[in-house]
This record gives structure tokens, C-alpha cells and sequence, in this order.
């Protein structure tokens, strides 16, 4: 039975002339950010590497008085980031909250991992966040105030076996999170991680599957052992992911900065 998800009440007026942008917003939690951040005010751009979902995306999330723009874009070229940017500044303006959300993330043994799996999970989960930050950031510093929020994963803190690669980006994110909290700490910026366990989703299930073919094991099984590893015993809901980034982007935590806060279930209490 899934949980009863309660979210945050915001202002709505305070918010809603500011842009938030979020990556990887074709899928499971991308969809729920992008829908939680639209029911709030903001004018939301949603962006991926696969238009066609994209666009269908947009039109599940957004409606007439809240409509969600769609605008495909691979993070992984900075090119395609500089170009994201100056449509997004022509159409709408200045990116106020960047949700750095899009990642992959593909569970197989370090010795069997190709290298060509290693270089594409640093390259969209780490170096795209790098590039987004790069090219938005400076939006923010020069009108004084901005969000970003980098979603991480309990992979940040912690080892997991069979996601090396995945658990490397997430750490790095990590890193990069603290370090340009630091750098923005006096220019009006926050800058925050989420680190969520397993989540409920694509992904989730996708990884499930994948264990179950190598194992054996139904994929409920391997499902219930996700669940498991947290002491609430249940996977968490994209909604309450989404709940705690509204928190992040309001004015009310502008006192909160460089940090990593877990939504696992109690996974990870560090």
C-alpha cells in the first residue's frame, strides 16, 4: 500500500514570476518535479534528449493556465546547454531554479561494466549538472538570487554494490553541490542536494528487471529488497522528492545551502 504524500504549501504569489528549469523531465520524478513546480506558479521549461516524450510530458503536466515548455536538449553537449539557454532567456527570460534531475543510472558488477558505461553515467550525471550550472548560474548571480538543486542520491554518501559508475557521478554531484554553495554563499544563491533512496519508478523497476534476468528472482522480490533496505521498509514516492525541491526553492529557505538531504526512508542517517 503506498504512503499518503503531503506536500509543502507555498506562497503561490511569491512565485510566480520565477522560471524553473528541470532536466531529465521526461521521465517518472523529472514529471513530478516539473508538475509540483507548475501547480505553484512558476513557469516551468522541462528538457531531455528524447523530444517526442518531452512533448508528451508537456501536455500531461502542463494545462491552459499553467502550460510547461517543452525543449529537447542532450546536457551532454554545452553546445546544446548555450543553445537551451538562449531560447529559454527569448522566450520566457532569466532561469531562476535549475533542477539538475537528469541521470542514468544501469546496475551491472565493476569487472563486466563497459567502459563505455562508466564514461556515459559521469558524463550525463556529473558533467551535464556541471554544464547546466555553468551556463545558468550566472543568470542567477547577476539578478541576485537562485536556486539550484542538484538531485543526488543516497549513492552520494554511501557505496552500493554493482553501481559504481552511477555511485562515482553521484558522489561527484555531491561535491560539486558543497563547493559552489560556497561560492554563491554571498551573491543570493542556494545550492542543495536530494538525495533519495530508491525511488519508485522507471528507473527502479528498470534495474529490477535487469537483476531479476540475472538472478532469477521475480522482479517483486528483487522489488521488496529495494524496500527493505530502508527501515521503512518502502520505496519513496517521486511526490515527496518533488515536496522537499518546492521547500528548497522558496524564499523561506534561503538560510539553507550546501546541503544533502536524504528522502530514503531512513536508509541512510548521516
Amino acid at each position: 500500500m503506498k504512503p499518503t504524500v503531503t506536500c509543502y504549501l507555498l506562497d503561490v504569489v511569491d512565485l510566480c514570476d520565477k522560471i524553473a528549469l528541470v532536466t531529465g523531465g521526461s521521465g517518472g520524478l523529472g514529471c513530478s518535479l516539473a508538475r509540483a513546480f507548475a501547480r505553484q506558479g512558476y513557469r516551468v521549461v522541462i528538457t531531455a534528449r528524447n523530444g517526442e516524450k518531452l512533448q508528451a510530458a508537456a501536455k500531461a503536466i502542463g494545462d491552459n493556465a499553467a502550460p510547461v515548455l517543452a525543449l529537447p536538449c542532450d546536457i551532454r553537449q554545452k553546445d546544446q546547454v548555450n543553445s537551451l539557454a538562449k531560447e529559454v532567456g527569448a522566450r520566457l527570460g532569466t532561469v531562476q531554479v535549475l533542477i539538475n534531475n537528469a541521470g542514468i543510472a544501469r546496475a551491472v558488477s565493476f569487472l563486466e561494466m563497459p567502459d563505455s558505461l562508466w564514461d556515459d553515467t559521469l558524463r550525463t550525471n556529473l558533467t551535464g549538472a556541471y554544464y547546466c550550472c555553468k551556463v545558468f548560474l550566472p543568470g542567477m548571480t547577476n539578478s541576485g538570487w537562485g536556486r539550484i538543486i542538484n538531485i543526488a542520491s543516497t549513492t552520494a554518501k554511501v557505496g552500493y554494490s554493482h553501481v559504481s559508475a552511477y555511485a562515482s557521478s553521484k558522489h561527484g554531484l555531491l561535491g560539486l553541490t558543497r563547493s559552489l554553495a560556497l561560492e554563491t554563499a554571498r551573491l543570493g544563491v542556494t545550492v542543495n542536494a536530494i538525495c533519495p533512496g530508491y525511488i519508485d519508478d522507471e528507473r527502479t523497476r528498470e534495474n529490477a528487471r535487469r537483476m531479476a534476468e540475472k538472478t532469477g528472482k521475480p522482479i517483486e522480490e528483487i522489488l521488496a529488497l529495494f524496500a527493505g533496505s530502508a527501515p521503512q521498509n518502502r520505496l519513496i514516492q517521486t511526490d515527496e522528492v518533488a515536496s522537499l525541491a518546492l521547500m528548497l526553492a522558496s524564499d523561506k529557505a534561503g538560510g539553507i545551502t550546501g546541503q544533502a538531504i536524504n528522502v530514503d526512508g531512513g536508509a541512510v542517517m548521516v
